[in-house]
C-alpha cells in the first residue's frame, strides 16, 4: 500500500444545527442521505451550471464532534467559504477554512484503515482507495498505521491519471466547465434524482438532452508528455486541450464530435507533436467515437 499526503488540498468545515439541510440545497450530490464517516463526490456551481469548485464531503460521527468536512482544492478552499456565507442567510451554520491545520492523505494500492484522523473512501472509484483528513505531521504516522509506504505526492498523481480521473484546473478550469464536462456525472459527482440546487436546471438539461460535446478523456502516448495546455489537433483543427500527463498516461479535454470527426477521416490526434490514443476507461459510459480503445 501507498500513501501520500496532498499538498494541493485543503479542508472546509461546516458545523451547526442547519449544515446538512444547507449543503444539501447548494451542492449537486444528495447530503440527505450522507451517513457518518462516509462520503459523497459534489461541487457548488453557478447558477449557469459552471463548476465554482469541486469537493469530496465527509460526515463526521457525533462522538468525533460531527458536521461536514469538505476535503476540497487548497486554493478554492477561502473562495468556497466565501460563496457558501453568501448563501447562508439566517442558516445556522458556521463555515470555517481549515486548510492551515487540516490536510489530506490519500493511500491506495491497498487496504487498511489509521487510527487518528477522519478516513473515508475515497466516493468518486474504488481504486482511488482511502483519504484521510489529519494534521500534516501526523501523515507519517498515518502511514505507519496503514502499513502503507509514504511516498511523493506526484506518485498519487500518476495514479489518477492513470485511472483517467479529471482534476479542477489543470484538466478543466474552474468556472468554465459543466459538471458533464469534467465527467462529475460518470463520477458519482451529480444526482440527477435529488431537489434543486444551484445550477441544477442546466446540468439536468445537459443530461437529459444529451447534448455534452465535451469531455475529458484519458489518452495514452509514447515518450515525453505533451505540455500542459497543448492544443490537440487533428487534420489541421483544434479539437481540444492537452490537460496533465504521466508515464505515458494523460487527460485531454476534447470535443467528441470533432473527434469522431477526424477518426473517421483517418486523421491522427496529436499535441504539440505527440500523438494522442484516446482511451475508454470501464467507468465511462458516454459514447465514446468509433475507433478509441477501451482500457487494458
Amino acid at each position: 500500500m501507498k500513501a501520500a499526503l496532498l499538498p494541493d488540498r485543503g479542508v472546509v468545515k461546516i458545523l451547526g444545527a442547519d449544515a446538512r439541510n444547507f449543503l444539501h440545497g447548494l451542492v449537486s450530490a444528495d447530503i440527505l442521505k450522507l451517513t457518518p464517516g462516509t462520503a459523497r463526490f459534489c461541487a457548488l456551481l453557478s447558477p449557469q451550471g459552471k463548476i465554482i469548485a469541486d469537493f469530496i464531503v465527509v460526515e463526521a460521527p457525533a462522538r468525533d464532534g460531527g458536521g461536514f468536512f469538505l476535503d476540497v482544492a487548497r486554493g478554492l478552499a477561502l473562495l468556497l467559504v466565501n460563496k457558501l456565507n453568501i448563501y447562508k442567510l439566517r442558516s445556522r451554520v458556521i463555515i470555517e477554512d481549515l486548510s492551515e491545520t487540516l490536510g489530506v492523505l490519500a493511500a491506495w494500492d491497498g487496504n487498511g484503515a489509521p487510527e487518528f484522523g477522519l478516513a473515508y473512501a475515497d466516493p468518486r472509484l474504488p481504486a482511488l482507495g482511502l483519504r484521510v483528513m489529519l494534521p500534516p505531521y501526523r501523515a507519517a504516522d498515518a502511514a505507519a498505521a496503514l502499513v502503507a509506504t509514504l511516498v511523493d505526492a506526484r506518485e498519487y498523481e500518476a495514479h489518477r491519471i492513470a485511472l483517467g480521473i479529471p482534476s479542477g484546473g489543470v484538466d478543466f478550469a474552474y468556472g468554465d466547465a459543466f459538471p458533464h464536462e469534467s465527467d462529475m456525472d460518470q463520477l458519482g459527482g451529480v444526482d440527477f434524482n435529488k431537489g434543486c440546487y444551484v445550477g441544477q436546471e442546466v446540468v439536468s438539461r445537459m443530461e437529459h438532452r444529451g447534448i455534452a460535446r465535451t469531455r475529458a478523456v484519458p489518452v495514452r502516448y509514447d515518450g515525453a508528455a505533451p505540455p500542459l495546455g497543448a492544443a490537440v489537433m487533428a487534420g489541421g483543427r483544434q479539437v481540444g486541450t492537452m490537460g496533465s500527463a504521466a508515464a505515458g498516461h494523460g487527460l485531454a479535454l476534447l470535443r467528441l464530435d470533432r473527434v469522431a470527426d477526424a477518426f473517421s477521416r483517418h486523421e491522427p490526434l496529436v499535441a504539440d507533436g505527440v500523438a494522442l490514443r484516446p482511451i475508454k476507461p470501464d467507468w465511462a459510459r458516454f459514447a465514446f467515437p468509433e475507433g478509441a480503445k477501451a482500457a487494458e
